[in-house]
């Protein structure tokens, strides 16, 4: 599943064809993808500009002049792309249909925005804009790993008395919102944890530092344009290259980076999910 990386990826993928920009007409292909589309969708995005594309942990959100906003959501498999962009650097001719081609919104620039999503586990939804922070999907997640309210202080009191593995802590979208699997891997290997140890027994300076790690992790991770392991494209279709910078991250059994370590890269699973660390210098 993308996660904060890709999704930002995507998102400032879309700024230049979407935000500021009007949606002519909506094509809903289908009446539904992991749950039912908003009654009247295609309606209520004709004719609407958008006024703002953000991103809320994993979810896109396009905030419409009428006073709602879209959510998008690209679960497993879902890929947005745009075609016939006259302001982008190459112009992508519109091509033709595909199957998972579940919502198209045609912009009135004349660029297609396409999402396509073949196991159909994204989602879409449209709400005031003014309740969003009260819609299920966003009420219960945690601050921004990015944002000011993700510091130091806050980490070392959420991580205290923790009996979770610190992996599971970092994972829980109440504790951070956007962290996934690939990236608190690769986090916990620059910081030297073990992604077993238990939360509450990391020490409050260690604890402290996963704030600028997992920062930097992300950052490199959007200037790589995500990462492509399956389905995850860009906007413009292209492959992100962060998967070829991972350090422990589906490497089971190759060789520690770290020339001073020696060690190999290991593999436990953890919450049904698959935890990639170096056995040596990750304690």
């Amino acid at each position: 599943m993308p996660e904060l990386p890709e999704v930002e990826t995507v998102r400032r993928g879309l700024l230049p064809v979407m935000e500021g920009g009007t949606i002519a007409r909506a094509d809903v292909n289908r009446p539904d993808l992991r749950w039912p589309f908003p009654e009247r969708m295609a309606a209520r995005l004709e004719g609407q500009q958008v006024m703002g594309l953000r991103r809320r942990s994993k979810y896109i959100l396009a905030d419409l002049a009428g006073g709602e906003t879209l959510l998008i959501h690209l679960g497993m498999s879902g890929r947005i792309l745009i075609s016939g962009d006259p302001l982008g650097q190459f112009v992508h001719d519109h091509p033709a249909a595909e199957k998972h081609d579940h919502v198209v919104f045609h912009m009135a620039s004349g660029a297609r925005v396409t999402f396509n999503d073949p196991r159909r586990f994204g989602a879409m939804d449209m709400f005031a804009t003014d309740e969003a922070e009260a819609h299920p999907l966003l009420a219960k997640l945690g601050p921004e790993p990015m944002g000011n309210s993700f510091n130091e202080d806050y980490l070392v009191a959420a991580l205290k008395g923790k009996n979770t593995p610190i992996k599971s802590a970092l994972l829980d979208q109440r504790l951070i919102a956007g962290l996934g699997n690939i990236y608190v891997c690769e986090a916990l290997y620059r910081a030297g944890i073990s992604p077993r140890r238990r939360a509450g027994n990391i020490g409050a300076a260690r604890a402290a530092s996963l704030v600028s790690i997992i920062r930097d992790v992300l950052r490199d991770a959007i200037q790589a344009g995500g990462s492509s392991l399956r389905d995850f494209r860009r906007a413009d279709g292209e492959l992100g290259y962060f998967q070829h910078r991972f350090d422990v991250y589906d490497r089971e059994g190759e060789q520690c980076r770290r020339a001073e370590c020696g060690g190999t890269i290991g593999r436990v699973v953890q919450s049904g999910r698959s935890s990639f660390y170096c056995r040596k210098c990750q304690r």
